[in-house]
């Protein structure tokens, strides 16, 4: 796949010396590269029948009534990474298939016979007459979706974030006062967060100019002055560059800036996914497509193939032409990452806040204590107004 040539920041002054002549860079090769699989969850305790919940602590599922610990997670031998272009090339097919799996369904509670709706795009929650994990049977099994490759466990308990939290809530400066003593009030729900990886090998070859920048003075008398000007030297090359593992949020949950916020994601830790990693938490299936999820990554790459170019172009300002990238060795994983979820009101008004339940950073929405903003403000006012009085009066008894 090649990307064709696009042009950036042609303008050069008129006022700028150009020197030389641009060399246009040699060619360089093209190549692509691998496929899917999912399941259901819900692990009743060989001890009491009660249902098991991962335990971020055991590292396996535990029983959060009688204390049994199941058996560690089965998964496959090793994450793998699956064809881009494969994928793509099938994505249509799955637009019905998605649409169909991500409408309002009502499932009925095995304990209590209640009926449950599921909405959007949520696989797994509990009860809320009795408490009792359910689970929308083949959302995640469907051949029809891409399947869930990989899934870092929570590591991060729910005592450990609400730790992380209060943390958190001590830091933020402008709270107002009774929220900054009293700290937050929040029940955390865990969730596991649908996203995509992607790899690939780009090739890329770039012609611009690098400036370098130089004083001259102009004018005379009065109206002499000194003016930057910048003399310009043409620039060409190309170079390779991998991209590993390029997140890419495929829900609709969280605003992108917020699951930004919230890396780095150890993916390193990726395990083979497994049923038994879900037991006891929300769990959401994509809702970005696979190739909506690439076109936002891809952007992530072109802009970081632009700063290496220009980093490679150096000087102390550089004029981009052109960059014509060839991808090749593209692959994807589709991986659940775990987040701790919480709201709390203040004021009569809601916040959301969010903590990664692998490394415990906390992220979220505060509110602001608008009085304590003015005092800070009149404070600074009144120390400027001094330190002008004081420059004053000196002056004058000069």
């Amino acid at each position: 796949m090649s990307t064709p040539a696009v042009s950036r920041d042609p303008e050069v002054s008129p006022d700028d010396e150009v020197i030389g002549e641009a060399v246009a860079p040699p060619p360089l090769p093209d190549e692509d590269e691998a496929t899917k699989a999912a399941r259901a969850f819900k692990f009743p305790c060989a001890g009491c029948g009660a249902d098991l919940a991962f335990d971020p602590r055991e590292q396996r599922p535990k029983c959060p009534y009688c204390g049994h610990i199941g058996e560690a997670p089965k998964g496959g031998p090793a994450v793998v990474e699956r064809d881009l272009a494969a994928a793509l090339s099938k994505a249509a097919e799955r637009r019905a298939e998605v649409a169909r799996t991500t409408d309002l369904k009502e499932v009925r509670c095995e304990n209590c016979g209640a009926n449950v709706q599921f909405a959007g795009a949520l696989t797994a929650q509990r009860c809320p007459y009795c408490g009792q994990s359910m689970a929308r049977e083949g959302v995640h099994e469907s051949t029809q979706r891409l399947a869930v490759d990989g899934v870092v466990p929570f590591q991060i308990d729910k005592t450990k974030a609400g730790a992380n939290l209060a943390a958190w809530v001590r830091s933020r400066w402008f709270l107002p006062s009774k929220l900054a003593h009293g700290g937050i009030s929040a029940s955390f729900q865990g969730v596991y967060l649908p996203f995509f990886t992607f790899d690939a090998l780009t090739a890329n070859r770039y012609t611009g100019l690098r400036g370098e920048y130089y004083w001259v003075t102009v004018g005379s008398g009065k109206n002499q002055r000194r003016v930057r000007r910048t003399r310009w030297y043409p620039a060409a090359g190309s170079f390779r560059r991998f991209f590993d593992d390029v997140l890419e949020g495929a829900g609709s949950g969280l605003p992108d800036d917020e699951l930004a916020k919230l890396e780095p994601w150890p993916l390193k830790e990726l395990k083979p996914f497994a049923p038994e990693y879900l037991a006891g938490y929300l769990a959401r299936t994509y809702e970005r497509s696979l190739p909506d999820c690439f076109h936002g990554a891809k952007g992530q790459m072109e802009a970081g193939i632009e700063s290496e170019v220009r980093r490679r172009i150096g000087g102390d300002t550089q004029r981009v032409f052109s960059i014509d990238t060839d991808w090749s060795a593209l692959t994807y994983k589709h991986v659940l990452l775990p987040v701790w979820m919480a709201t709390y009101r203040w004021n009569q008004k809601t916040y959301r806040v969010v903590v990664n339940a692998a490394t415990g950073e906390v992220q979220g929405e505060r509110p602001w204590s608008w009085l304590k903003i003015l005092l800070l403000v009149l404070a600074i006012l009144l120390g400027v107004l001094a330190i002008v009085g004081i420059a004053g009066a000196s002056g004058a008894l000069r």
